[in-house]
């Protein structure tokens, strides 16, 4: 054998066909793996709900295996891309893009390990014809110039994605049972999976308008995760022959969270919005007794109080008419955080009229009232009951000194 062959040269030029062979097969394995074999599995993967308000009502795949032709894709519609150009101001303005991304189940497996969030594969009963239309619709999805599209958290998102997938493959032999709950509304099922974050609760249900008081059925409902878990749990499919059968051939648990343990009940409510407003109300009734024994009406506290809320009614205002959310329009609470409190409450409190001091906080109040029995009847009362409190007293306050001062005005003309 001449040994020229291993020379510098002829190694490099070996390791390039090489390089080369093995990418070509590559390409071609890829084609070729576009075709399912018999043996090819979909299973709808559901990830538990995590800590993090982003991960607080869980996460739906769909996973596409294939052991002949080495095929495993986990499609994600949940991506985001953090460093995206103005990111915060997108994402305030509901016009950020989501898209699919695709990874190898051993990574989501991971993932949820590390965030200790219980996975859940329900592997499908779909003939073969339906697993490999589902997959190229998957794989057409996944292309660049496709992947994108407009996340809308309750009408079509990371859940809503891949149960409209399901659909497309199935068409009209899938059979969804209708079983969950249709009495409740988005806001409803919304607030039963962040009852343990206080703010972000309060903030969501202040943010979002009538949209959400709709009642949501069974499809709408499908919005969250677990939903999609029990509606695909139940649902039917026609077989070729006319036969009813179950979507899910089988249900697997791939990781169990491990429980964690429980925090301080009494620590939690001290960090709470309840709490901290239960104190300003304390706060604020003690001022107010101090400022009516000094029959001072103290305009400087209605002005902090009332500006605050009338800045926050703006912000209220830009999501409905800035943003593309779709559930901050016809907002309620703007009642609460009236938008007109700036600069209304400057103005009238600086002009000093006992009868635009009267007529501006009785208008106030009954806004608060409003907005207080729509909340109530709407079961959403959580973390700003003490401030609207704080308000409705301040407002009767200076409505009452008012009264006085413009009733003594007129027994002094009379």
């Amino acid at each position: 054998m001449n040994l020229s062959l291993l020379s510098r040269g002829n190694r490099k030029r070996l390791a390039r066909a090489f390089y080369i062979l093995h990418f070509t097969f590559f390409i071609l394995h890829s084609s070729f793996a576009q075709t399912l074999s018999p043996q090819a599995k979909v299973s709808l993967i559901t990830v538990a709900p995590g800590d993090e308000l982003y991960s607080s009502f869980g996460h739906t795949a769909l996973w596409i295996s294939d052991p002949m032709y080495g095929v495993d894709r986990v499609y994600n519609y949940g991506t985001f891309a953090s460093y995206a150009d103005n990111f915060y101001v997108k994402f305030l303005k509901g016009t950020l893009p989501y898209y699919v991304s695709v990874y190898p189940m051993p990574n989501m497996i991971y993932g949820s390990q590390q965030e200790n969030r219980t996975l859940k594969e329900q592997i499908l009963n779909l003939s073969d014809a339906q697993k490999q239309r589902l997959f190229q619709l998957l794989e057409t999805n996944a292309l660049p110039e496709n992947r994108e599209y407009s996340y809308r958290f309750y009408y079509d998102n990371c859940a809503t994605r891949p149960r409209d997938m399901l659909v497309k493959a199935c068409g009209d032999s899938l059979r969804f049972a209708n079983v969950v709950d249709s009495t409740k509304s988005y806001r409803d099922w919304m607030n039963e999976y962040i009852a343990n974050q206080a703010w972000a609760r309060m903030g969501m249900n202040l943010g979002i308008g009538y949209p959400a008081d709709i009642k949501a059925t069974p499809w709408q409902a499908m919005y969250l995760p677990d939903n999609v878990y029990t509606e695909v749990d139940h649902a039917r499919l026609i077989t070729a022959n006319g036969q009813e059968t179950p979507l899910v051939a089988n249900s697997l648990m791939l990781f169990r969270a491990v429980t964690a343990e429980e925090t301080n009940a009494f620590l939690t409510y001290l960090l709470s919005p309840d709490f901290f407003f239960a104190v300003l109300l304390v706060v604020v009734f003690l001022i107010t007794r101090r400022q009516q024994r000094a029959k001072k009406a103290g305009f400087w506290l209605d002005r902090l109080l009332f500006g605050f809320t009338g800045f926050w009614g703006w912000f209220l205002v830009f999501l409905w008419f800035g943003t593309d959310h779709g559930v901050t329009t016809w907002n309620p609470a703007l009642l609460f955080m009236m938008p007109l409190h700036v600069p209304l409450i400057f103005w009238v409190t600086r002009r000093g009229n006992p009868q635009t001091i009267r007529t501006y906080f009785l208008l106030t109040m009954v806004c608060l009232v409003l907005f207080f029995l729509y909340a109530f009847f709407q079961d959403y009362l959580y973390g700003f009951t003490f401030f609207l409190l704080t308000l409705l007293f301040r407002a009767f306050y200076q409505y009452r000194t008012a009264s006085t001062q413009t009733a003594a005005s007129t027994y002094a003309r009379s």
